[in-house]
This record gives structure tokens, C-alpha cells and sequence, in this order.
């Protein structure tokens, strides 16, 4: 396999990761608000794939091969400075498998009443 094809894909998709992901992701330009000052704090996460292969072919070996990459960025909290004090204001916009059972209580219990209400209407 032509290792030098491999490395460019590499080397070109990690680049353009490196151009994604810096630490101004992770914690945002300082916003100042009446006094207070507030930086965003996110959660960064990134995959990356690449691959590739030669073929056999009458011209000697071709290679075919590519590469990708996903960044995800979630914001999760404010850090909130007052002058010396520094505090950590969570973001919470996760719904929880908890709270979702619970906002979809009523449903699930019309649904298994008419589940029964079915059943016992045929007998």
C-alpha cells in the first residue's frame, strides 16, 4: 500500500481539524455584561476516519483512498467573574431520560388505557 497517499490524507484532514479546534472553542471570547464579565465554556468533541488501498491495474497500482472528520461543540456552562469571585453558572440544555419519562407520563398512561379499553371492549 503507497504509505505516502495515506499520510497526505492524514496529514490534510488533521489540518483542517486543527483549523476547527482551538482552545477559543472550549472557552469563548469574554463577553462583559454590567460590570460582570462572562466566558462560555463549551464541550468539543471530534472523530476522525481515513483509509485507503491499492488496486492492481495494467498501468501498475492505483490507489484510491479518503478521509473525514466531525467536530461537535456543546455549550455547558458560563464562568462568571465579579471581580475576584469566579463562579460556574451550568447551561443545561440536556433533557434527561428521567425527564423525559416524566413529560411523557400522561401520554404513555392514555395510550395503556386505551390499550385496556380496547381489550376490554371486546369481551
Amino acid at each position: 500500500m503507497s504509505d505516502n497517499n495515506i499520510k497526505s490524507i492524514i496529514d490534510v484532514t488533521m489540518d483542517k481539524l486543527r483549523a476547527l479546534v482551538d482552545a477559543d472553542i472550549v472557552t469563548g471570547s469574554p463577553i462583559e455584561v454590567g460590570g460582570l464579565t462572562l466566558i462560555p465554556v463549551s464541550r468539543v468533541s471530534f472523530g476522525m476516519a481515513s483509509g485507503g488501498s491499492d488496486f492492481p491495474s495494467k498501468r501498475g497500482q492505483l490507489f484510491g483512498g479518503g478521509g473525514g472528520a466531525g467536530v461537535t461543540v456543546v455549550p455547558i456552562a458560563f464562568m462568571v467573574v465579579n471581580g475576584d469571585n469566579v463562579k460556574m453558572l451550568p447551561v443545561y440544555n440536556e433533557v434527561t431520560s428521567l425527564e423525559k419519562a416524566i413529560t411523557m407520563a400522561p401520554e404513555i398512561i392514555e395510550k395503556a388505557k386505551g390499550l385496556f379499553s380496547k381489550k376490554e371492549d371486546k369481551e
